[in-house]
């Protein structure tokens, strides 16, 4: 395995981190990855008042994901292999009330994703 397989992190995505402005404007490239989905939440609106995350996003209204516990309520995305370095950009582009956490996908496969804090699973 090689060295830039050992710093991978798995993001999972289901909102306009999948665009590829928002893609160059945080990671500086184009991102490939694969199809899963987000078990236990639901996608509710964001409204964006950040005028830096509207420009690179062109909309002032997200999406965000809300943990209810359902395992009925999936939200289908993508899941990224991204470096270190990457997932703080991600961070720094997320704007509150933005949490990341560590989830398990649909496929078994553990990733960040960020979700609504005020709906975050137990124990974020």
């Amino acid at each position: 395995m090689s060295e830039s397989q050992l710093n991978t992190e798995s993001l999972f995505t289901y909102g306009t981190l999948q665009l590829e402005a928002v893609q160059m404007a945080t990671f500086g490239r184009l991102l490939t990855g694969t199809g899963d989905a987000l078990v236990g939440f639901e996608v509710a609106p964001l409204m964006i008042d950040d005028p830096a995350v509207i420009t690179v996003s062109g909309k002032a209204q997200h999406t965000i994901a809300q943990y209810t516990g359902r395992a009925a309520d999936t939200i289908p995305g993508m899941v990224y292999a991204i470096s270190p370095a990457e997932i703080e950009s991600a961070d720094t582009y997320e704007v509150a009330p933005c949490l990341r956490v560590s989830v398990v996908l649909h496929s078994g496969r553990r990733a960040w994703v960020y979700v609504d804090g005020r709906h975050a699973p137990p124990g974020s």
